[in-house]
Order: C-alpha cells, then structure tokens, then sequence
C-alpha cells in the first residue's frame, strides 16, 4: 500500500489476485496467527464474495473495492457490537459521498450503501465473542467503483463511475477508505457512541419519511415511518403511532409512500 496519513488501518495489507472470499480470507489468517490490528485484505476479482445473512455480492474483477478488515474491539462490550457495522457503514458512505456530491448517499439499515434507489455497496461484519469480550471483528466491505454493467437487483446496483461519469484509481480510494474507518474506529475507541449513532441517524435511508414495507414471516405490507436503531441495533418503525422493532431479515423495505 502507498503511504496514508494511518497510523495503523492498511499498513499491513494482502493484496490477492484472486480468493473466493476477503472475509473467509480473513477468518483462516485469523484462526493461525494474530495479524495486526487494521491488517487489510484486498482482492483483484473476489469468486464468491458474500452479503448479509448469505446473499451474494457481485464484482467483475478489478473493477471495484472488494476489502476486509481486522480489528480486535476488545474494548466494546459485546452488547454494543452494533456500532461496529455503524461505523464501518459510515466510512464506506462518506467515502462515495465525497465524489458524488451532487446526489445523496445513505444507509439502508443495516449497512448497505445506497445512492438514491441504488445499492453501491455493502458491508458484512462477522464477530467473534469469548465470555463477554469481542474477540475480533472482521468487516467485509465491497463498493462499486469502475463497473458499469451489473445483472438484475432488488434495489438495483449502480457504481461511482456510473454516477460521477468517470473511472477511479481503486488503490487510491482504497487508501481513503482506510483513513475514513480509522477516524470512526478510534472515535468509537474513545467512547463517543452518541456522535456515532448521531451520524448514523443523519444518513439513516428514509428516516421519519412515510415507507411501505413487508414482513417477511407472512409477507404482509404496511405503511410506517422509519424512526431510528434500538440500542441492540433493531429497526425502529412506527406503523399507526406504534413503535415495532426488527431484526435483519425480518422487515424489508418495499417503496416510498407518496
């Protein structure tokens, strides 16, 4: 990696030309030895790179971000783990936002990046939890970057050179995406969890705005307000002034009520 302005996020980085998975990467490295907190893995084409709860995520190779991240948060108790997937989400938005000013990017609870109806990234968090201590963490983060023509999504998929009209120098933003994660992490280190959920709720897709939804147990659809993240890190949503929370897979997002 080129010299950042981190301390410690990607100054140790392996760069694989081809793996199945950065995230399963990581769990082998993690399951031999200690790599250093920050360690980056990056991968040119990732075969068979995984969203939440087994979706999976597609990338031509050498086109996009496709990284994951080891940290050992030994200092969050493991009833807070959510705001690691804040803060990981928080870093991948900022970064797309700084080069599309002009449109607005959010999260889509709980940690994909979209820009406007379009997903352009997303992250997966895996945590190891000993006794009441977080072991390590590893965050997989894939972004779109210089792909222009993907297969058919819910919601579809899009890329900054799609929206911004350009190509982009992946190790460049690569780099900045490092510096962004150790910005939110060292935050978190320091205990600043209310700023952290403060900036989550700011880019927050469709908080307090009027949404059609779907339960996924009976695939009933409803209308209701988003209106924020318990402190377990559920979805809060008010359907006819009553508040309800879930959990990842049990509410999906339809469409906006007009």
């Amino acid at each position: 990696m080129k010299e950042s302005n981190t301390r410690f996020v990607g100054k140790v980085l392996y760069h694989l030309p081809e793996v199945p998975s950065t995230n399963a990467f990581a769990l082998e490295l993690l399951s031999k030895t200690k790599p250093a907190e920050g360690t980056v893995i990056s991968a040119y084409h990732q075969t068979h790179g995984r969203g939440q709860i087994g979706s999976s995520w597609e990338s031509a190779p050498g086109e996009n971000l496709a990284l994951s991240f080891i940290f050992y948060p030994g200092f969050l108790a493991p009833v807070r783990q959510y705001l690691l997937g804040k803060i990981f989400a928080l870093a991948a938005r900022d970064l797309i936002g700084a080069y599309i000013p002009s449109k607005p990017a959010f999260v889509k609870w709980p940690n994909d990046i979209i820009v406007g109806a379009q997903k352009i990234g997303g992250i997966l968090i895996q945590n190891s939890i000993q006794g009441e201590k977080l072991q390590y963490t590893v965050a997989g983060i894939g972004l779109n970057i210089n792909q222009r023509y993907f297969q058919q999504y819910d919601p579809p998929a899009t890329s900054l050179t799609l929206e911004a009209g350009e190509t982009f120098a992946t190790d460049q933003l690569r780099d900045e995406l490092c510096a962004r994660i150790e910005v939110y992490y060292e935050a978190l280190r320091d205990g600043a969890y209310q700023w952290i959920d403060q900036m989550y709720l700011k880019h927050l897709m469709m908080l307090d705005q009027p949404a059609v939804f779907q339960r996924q147990s009976n695939q009933e659809t409803f209308e209701g307000y988003i209106r924020g993240v318990s402190d377990s890190g559920l979805l809060i949503v008010e359907r006819q002034g009553i508040p309800e929370t879930f959990g990842l897979k049990e509410i999906r997002l339809l469409t906006f009520s007009n």
